[in-house]
């Protein structure tokens, strides 16, 4: 069994994309998708690249769902933002493929997925969101 995303309706089939909502009354996306959609609501695929709006960087293990290591030795710091998605929305992400001292606001960034533990054996492998660096443009 392959690495599965850590939950239904995060990715589209192919997981080339979020899957996003819109309301269908107001037009308002918003992301995650609820876990309980109403009928206010339809899911729709958000873009795959947006730019960075602003970031910071996680300096310490954090809690539960984190999965990596918890000792501070072992910890490596890294950066979480808000990506804009243009005429979308804002998704909170990791940012991956980039050092934090080379994450710059307003640089345009792709949607990947990682895996929440690199440390768990593949059948247990929960992936998750994050962008990465657009590179070659």
């Amino acid at each position: 069994m392959s690495a599965q995303p850590i939950a239904d309706n995060l990715f589209t089939e192919d997981m080339s994309a979020l899957v996003g909502a819109r309301n269908r009354e107001t037009g308002h996306i918003f992301f995650p998708l609820p876990l309980t959609p109403d009928d206010n609501i339809e899911p729709i695929r958000l873009a795959s690249r947006g730019t960075v709006w602003t970031y910071t960087v996680q300096r310490f293990p954090p809690k539960a769902p984190y999965a990596g290591p918890t000792d501070p030795e072992k910890f490596k710091p890294y950066a979480v933002a808000y990506v804009s998605l243009p005429g979308q929305t804002m998704v909170e992400t990791r940012l991956t493929g980039v050092d934090v001292d080379d994450v710059k606001i307003g640089m345009e960034v792709e949607l990947t997925a990682i895996p929440l533990d690199p440390d768990a054996p593949p059948e247990e492998q929960k992936l998750i969101h994050a962008f990465k660096p657009v590179q070659g443009e």
